[in-house]
């Protein structure tokens, strides 16, 4: 049986780590990466989300239930492993870094 959960990181407690559903987070990790620019300032969280809640699987966010929690999880581990950052705005801005 293949293993269902993925293990990631938080950029605020480096060095720990927490495993989550791997379907959840892929698709997260998918829809975010896909609407954030390249580029600073980048977007708020609160316009990310409202961007990628249409490319979320119905069936793993019915409604858009749990995004917000799916969302931070998957910021802070992908900012750990240096895919995003933060712009030095208020309110929190994201961008990703080019690959």
């Amino acid at each position: 049986m293949p293993d269902d959960k993925i293990e990631i990181e938080n950029i605020n407690t480096p060095g720990r780590t927490g495993r989550v559903n791997r379907g959840k987070y892929l698709a997260m990790r998918d829809a975010l990466l896909a609407v954030l620019p390249d580029r600073a300032p980048g977007m708020t969280v609160a316009d990310a989300k409202q961007a990628l809640l249409p490319r979320l699987p119905e069936a793993l966010f019915p409604g858009g239930s749990t995004a917000g929690w799916w969302l931070k999880a998957v910021q802070l581990d992908l900012e750990a492993k240096g895919r995003i950052r933060r712009a030095v705005l208020k309110p929190l801005h994201l961008y990703r870094v080019a690959d």
